[in-house]
This record gives structure tokens, C-alpha cells and sequence, in this order.
């Protein structure tokens, strides 16, 4: 294992099979992409419908849930606060996000984060044998079959991604 980090050892400790794909992180390639998802898919080889973010919202009557997206589009709020069971959703603030996690945004893994959250998966997950996640850190992915990031997250499916 090459990157020790809260969701390598959240797996490990799990017996969830991963593999860990590093690369040179760059922020200015990051932003020139339009943003770090898009800049993982490219440096890891990877379609960007098959690489997800992980995104934090606030629901009302619910308090604070992931929403774990493809990076090829964006992430429908109120689809996400019907799937939590509240009506209306607001991003949360990147400090809070960062707070909550234990991990600093563009590198925000939905495994082994400081406070677990209620966690949903777009289910276009399930169209993939395996899909990549944020492994913890900027320039660091993870490679799982999305039955294992459920399994990991204690998530659900759902539809909560639009292109």
C-alpha cells in the first residue's frame, strides 16, 4: 500500500478489496479541467462517468448527508433531499465539509470520514464493474466495485445525478 489513509484503512480493515491509484495532483490542471474529478479521470486513464465526487449537503429535518456523484455532471439537490427523506437540500460549506469529514476538499473520500453521514450513490454506479472515489487526499483514487462502496459507506442507491 503505497497511501496510508483513513478509507485505505476503513477497507483494510473491512476486507473490501481496492486498488489505489495515485497521481500528480496540479491545481492549475485541476481548474483548467473544471475541477478535481475531472482532473483525476484524466490522469488516472478513467471514463469521467465512472470516476465519482463526493459531496456534502445539507437536508432540512435531516441534518448533513453524501452525495457521491459521477464528475462528468452535477449533483440534483432536491433529488438528494427526497432520497434522504427531506424536501430541500443546500451544499454545505467547504470549511463544515472539511470539519465533518476529516478531509480537504478535492480529496473529500466518502469511506472512513471523521463523522459518518448518511451516504447516497447515484445508481448509475451500478452500470460499472468497479468505479473510483476520492481515496483521501488530492492526487490519491480508489478503484472499488460499487456493491463494496456501499458496503464501506453504508449507502444506499439512488438517483441523484444529472449530465
Amino acid at each position: 500500500m503505497a497511501t496510508g489513509t483513513p478509507a485505505t484503512v476503513a477497507l483494510t480493515k473491512a476486507a473490501i478489496a481496492f486498488t489505489a491509484h495515485e497521481y500528480g495532483h496540479d491545481a492549475a490542471e485541476a481548474s483548467a479541467r473544471g475541477g478535481y474529478g475531472l482532473e483525476a479521470a484524466a490522469a488516472i486513464g478513467a471514463d469521467p462517468e465512472q470516476v465519482f465526487k463526493t459531496l456534502l449537503a445539507d437536508v432540512d429535518g435531516v441534518g448533513l448527508v453524501v452525495g457521491v456523484v459521477p464528475v462528468s455532471g452535477t449533483l440534483d439537490l432536491k433529488a438528494l433531499a427526497a432520497a434522504a427523506g427531506g424536501k430541500k437540500a443546500a451544499m454545505a460549506k467547504p470549511d463544515v465539509a472539511e470539519r465533518k469529514t476529516g478531509y480537504v476538499v478535492g480529496g473529500i473520500s466518502p469511506i472512513g470520514q471523521r463523522t459518518p453521514l448518511p451516504t447516497f450513490v447515484d445508481e448509475t454506479a451500478q452500470l460499472w464493474d468497479t468505479v473510483y472515489v476520492s481515496g483521501g487526499r488530492r492526487g490519491f483514487d480508489i478503484e472499488l466495485a460499487p456493491d463494496d462502496l456501499l458496503a464501506a459507506t453504508n449507502g444506499r442507491y439512488a438517483d441523484i445525478g444529472r449530465p
